[in-house]
């Protein structure tokens, strides 16, 4: 089945929320090796994004700050 938004065709289910929601997925999950600087900035970016979106979208987008803050704490504890 092809996933189809506005004429584009979505690989994964990433790019169709992207695609759907209007969103940067990268934006609220982060991204691996990603810097405490980096992490700190892109999160208050993201904070500030949340206020302006449709309440689904910013359902969704909080979701994937929560769980990429699990992510993050399953890998430190692996390394550990």
């Amino acid at each position: 089945m092809k996933l189809i938004v506005a004429g584009q065709e979505a690989a994964t289910a990433s790019e169709f929320a992207e695609l759907a929601l209007g969103i940067d997925v990268e934006l609220f999950a982060g991204s691996d090796g990603e810097g405490d600087l980096d992490r700190r900035t892109r999160l208050a970016v993201a904070t500030e994004v949340l206020r302006d979106l449709a309440p689904e979208a910013a359902w969704y987008a909080k979701a994937l700050m929560r769980n990429a803050a699990e992510r993050r704490r399953v890998l430190t504890w692996r390394a550990a």
